[in-house]
């Protein structure tokens, strides 16, 4: 009986420390592994930015292209008013 004495709390010491050993351990892996994703989400991010910034150019030039159309559009409208359309004839008091 004497020797289930002495081991009983060397277990619980040996517990207590493993288990504080296996806190660690977790919390340092843990720490780890979030820097790793913030890390390749911070690349990540840059190719969601490069990406972004191309989408942009690519709407002002759309918006470019919409306006020298209605330009047109609008230049072409105004011109014709003063012209006769095919077959037409001019009078005089026209």
């Amino acid at each position: 009986m004497g020797e289930l004495e002495v081991l009983i709390p060397i277990v619980a010491v040996g517990g207590f420390f493993g288990t504080v050993i296996a806190f660690i351990l977790s919390r340092t892996y843990l720490a780890k592994l979030k820097a790793q994703s913030q890390a390749g989400g911070a690349a990540g991010q840059e190719d969601v930015l490069a990406a972004v910034e191309e989408l942009r150019r690519e709407v002002a030039e759309l918006a470019e292209r919409v306006d020298f159309t209605e330009r047109l559009l609008a230049n072409a409208r105004d011109g014709q008013a003063g012209k006769l359309g095919p077959g037409e004839r001019r009078t005089a008091s026209t």
